[in-house]
């Protein structure tokens, strides 16, 4: 009787099991994943490639891209002088010779905001063309151009130049810094440690869109400057600071790396104000 009982309960397993697996080979079954993706056959050595191109959104690059190419390393050119002495062997005088030739004394950086006439005007700070005897300008390019002052203010840490070529094409525009908030992303751009890293981009935010800092903090007199934690460092000065239109919001000025008690800090970095800029040029144009 046990032995009968054990047979049929493997005759209804085998049955339960052909059920199974023969529903499972039917379209649409239970378990089985409906594909419903077209089949196509491609000739030998083909494939098919999507059609698609991935097209960046990145505010921060199109800004950049569109001001980098108007930026400029200001190179401030001053004379050294050499001598040579030898004894006359008649007169037994000590005879002086000189020379002078030119060399860097400071780097720092530009930013070209007109081309007319066959002349590109460039602003930058007052204290990067500081004594020189002669300026010159490196594009982003890498030419070498001959640059002249039109004006200066030291009072506002501001300088305008000039320099007659046609190797310049791209120039900024202003932006209205007196709308700037605090928080808003900015981006500076320049030459830090001079034209080995021209056209530098560093990126921050607004830490106060008007800072009054005072003749101690600035080395002349008080002004007022946009503060933000871009990184600034020797050579970025000069060099604009823009919002995410790439519009010139203010001229990178300065920084301060320790309080007055000797206290290091960071992310302390200033502008000029793209309207006390602007007021600039007005009156130096003129």
């Amino acid at each position: 009787m046990k032995k009968y009982s054990l047979i049929m309960v493997a005759i209804v397993s085998a049955l339960v099991a052909s059920f199974v697996v023969y529903s499972g080979l039917q379209p649409n079954s239970w378990f089985q994943q409906h594909s419903y993706a077209t089949k196509t056959t491609n000739s030998v050595g083909t494939t098919t490639v999507a059609k698609t191109a991935y097209t960046s959104n990145d505010t921060a690059t199109t800004a950049y891209n569109k001001v980098k190419n108007a930026v400029v390393t200001v190179q401030n050119l001053q004379k050294t002088s050499t001598s040579s002495s030898g004894w006359s062997s008649y007169f037994q005088q000590n005879q002086q010779e000189s020379s002078s030739e030119l060399e860097t004394a400071s780097e720092g950086s530009g930013v070209v905001y007109k081309i007319s006439g066959g002349y590109a005007y460039i602003i930058t700070n007052n204290h990067v063309v500081a004594d020189s005897d002669e300026l010159q300008l490196i594009t982003a390019s890498g030419k070498k151009i001959e640059a002249t002052i039109v004006g200066t203010d030291s009072s506002k840490d501001l300088a305008l130049l000039k320099a007659k070529t046609t190797d310049i094409k791209t120039s900024a525009s202003f932006g209205n810094a007196k709308k700037l908030q605090s928080g808003q992303q900015v981006l500076a751009i320049g030459s830090p440690l001079g034209s080995d890293y021209a056209t530098s981009l560093t990126s921050g935010i607004v830490s106060a869109p008007r800072r009054t800092l005072s003749a101690e903090e600035t080395g002349s007199s008080a002004t007022t400057a946009i503060q933000t934690d871009a990184a600034i460092n020797p050579g970025n000065s000069g060099g604009p600071l823009i919002n995410l239109k790439g519009e010139v919001v203010g001229i990178n000025s300065s920084k301060i790396a320790s309080s007055t008690d000797g206290t290091s800090v960071e992310g302390m970095g200033f502008a000029i104000p793209a309207d006390i800029v602007q007021t600039f040029i007005k009156s130096t144009e003129k």
